[in-house]
């Protein structure tokens, strides 16, 4: 289990903002969140497009703070919308306008994601079905002194984790 960050570890105040500079520092530490955040996943994107998988795995951590900050940026946004809007008004139609911007990269990362995941199940459960294929030759009759067939097994030695 990790630890999650605790708010003295946010680029941004959670406070709300009682002055246009605390409003659009808020505002400009959110949008840089949003800016790495989306560099990261772009960069995930095409490792995962180009099969380095490894490589890609190895932006998860950084990945899963940016999240967290984005989502937790997010939330105090809302909470604080009326403020943000009043006091900063050009920021936050800028948060919002990138915010629009960052859905369709997200979901083209989620696709990509989800088709490497298929298709390398995919190729895990045919090594298993071939490999357990080998043992299907078996008789299935009555050998000719009388013992009964062992009939076919399961493969040995491959697991498949479907829960990923």
């Amino acid at each position: 289990m990790t630890a999650q960050p605790n708010a003295n570890t946010f680029p941004f105040s959670l406070e709300r903002p009682n002055s246009q500079p605390d409003a659009e520092s808020f505002c400009s530490a959110l949008s840089g969140t949003m800016e790495a955040l989306l560099s990261v996943i772009e960069m995930e994107t095409d490792l995962v497009r180009a099969g380095k998988l490894k490589e890609a795995g190895e932006l998860q951590p950084d990945k899963a703070r940016l999240i967290h900050e984005y989502t937790r940026g997010m939330m105090t946004a809302k909470d604080h919308a009326v403020a943000l809007g009043n006091l900063a008004p050009a920021a936050t139609q800028n948060l919002r306008r990138q915010h629009g911007e960052f859905q369709p990269v997200l979901r083209i990362n989620l696709a990509v994601l989800s088709t490497a995941r298929d298709v390398a199940s995919s190729i895990v459960s045919t090594v298993a079905k071939v490999a357990g294929a080998r043992n299907a030759t078996a008789p299935t009759t009555y050998g000719s002194n009388g013992s009964a067939p062992t009939g076919p097994q399961s493969a040995r030695g491959i697991a498949i984790n479907q829960s990923l």
